[in-house]
């Protein structure tokens, strides 16, 4: 097992408040990685409107809910399970899938390992090369894979190096892990932010592989952390009845169910979230590729990994410089196989793309 070192997570606004005396509501995050637009303004009046759904209890079978989930991403709603954030979801499937080994690709988020490690099994890392641009090599990824693997993780987009895998990567990654009695969890959260949806999310797979269970959630692209509604995908029948017997009777409130219903159907939120986030990646990784004081590996999702080229600057400097001006970016030297001269960084609105950029380009 890899060693974690402490660091400033998106939502440690509480912490930068004590330590620097800054308001956390003067802090912009480009940390957690979460939609600038906020929450959709019709999500809002939604909400208001239906406050007394929390005077009775949700369907525990979340009909409705789980419909509107399968019509958003392609799929049917017989394959859907809903859950208290996707974090739930990955602790229910590691419990029931009971890994005794697993591997994951590096640099990624690191609950990922927790879970597998609470669950008494143990995890190797197949590390993504950064003279590659951190894109996976499937050819010599996929040779790495044997029998004494139960379990491969994959988050794509990857957190924090924003790069993909493709659908027919995947398709291949699948065919090999079948091979060798492998089962793959996918972590899509971030897979809204991409260009193209439909031939990059892996959920059409689930229709002909029952090796795949898929993961998403609405904290990021809807900008509801606090919501905690989360959902998985599969097309393996056991695993969805083995995962509904083992639930909480009710996984989510009234109030998310009431939600999500909404959100997946808000087609102009969620345009101009793609719009605004199309944009600004394309400019923000065109600014930092014109500095020769860093290096932008070129990003997926609605954030960028940026190796710092400057040998007097680290992420340290960099993070401290940031905040001091009320902008919090991550310094990712907290992450396996990277160190101090990487920081990453989400796309927020123009203006505050435009401060970040000249604090860290000065």
């Amino acid at each position: 097992m890899l060693t974690h070192k402490d660091h400033f997570h998106g939502s440690d606004l509480e912490k930068i408040e004590q330590i620097y005396g800054i308001r956390k509501e003067d802090i912009i995050s480009f940390s957690a990685n979460v939609n600038p637009l906020g929450i959709s303004p019709k999500l809002r009046e939604h909400l208001a409107k239906h406050i007394d759904c929390i005077t009775t209890y949700p369907d525990r079978e979340y009909s409705s809910l789980r419909q509107c989930m399968a019509d958003y991403v392609g799929t049917e709603k017989e394959n859907i399970i809903v859950g208290n954030g996707s974090t739930e979801l990955i602790s229910l499937f590691i419990q029931i899938e009971h890994p005794k080994k697993a591997m994951i690709l590096g640099p990624t988020y690191s609950e990922y390992e927790r879970e597998v490690s609470l669950g008494g099994g143990t995890t190797v890392y197949y590390p993504l090369k950064e003279e590659s641009g951190f894109k996976l090599d499937t050819t010599h990824f996929t040779s790495k894979l044997d029998d004494s693997i139960d379990l491969l993780i994959l988050c794509n987009p990857n957190n924090p190096t924003s790069s993909c895998i493709s659908l027919d990567d995947m398709r291949t990654i699948l065919d090999v892990c079948k091979e060798h009695g492998i089962y793959v969890m996918v972590d899509e959260t971030y897979i809204e932010f991409v260009e193209d949806v439909t031939h990059t999310s892996a959920v059409s797979l689930t229709a002909y592989y029952n090796n795949i269970i898929i993961l998403r959630g609405t904290s990021k692209f809807f900008a509801a952390p606090g919501l905690r509604l989360g959902y998985a995908i599969t097309g393996n029948e056991d695993l969805l009845r083995n995962m509904n017997q083992r639930k909480n009777p009710w996984m989510i409130n009234s109030l998310a169910a009431i939600a999500g219903e909404l959100m997946f159907q808000d087609d102009e939120y969620i345009q101009a979230t793609r719009d605004l986030i199309s944009t600004e990646r394309a400019r923000c990784y065109q600014t930092m590729l014109n500095s020769k004081r860093f290096h932008p590996y070129k990003p997926t999702a609605n954030f960028m990994l940026i190796r710092i080229m400057d040998e007097d600057l680290n992420s340290g400097i960099l993070f401290d410089r940031a905040i001091r001006e009320g902008l919090m970016i991550r310094d990712c030297s907290t992450f396996p196989f990277l160190n101090d001269k990487y920081i990453r960084f989400c796309f927020m609105d123009p203006a505050d793309n435009d401060r970040l950029l000249d604090c860290l380009l000065r």
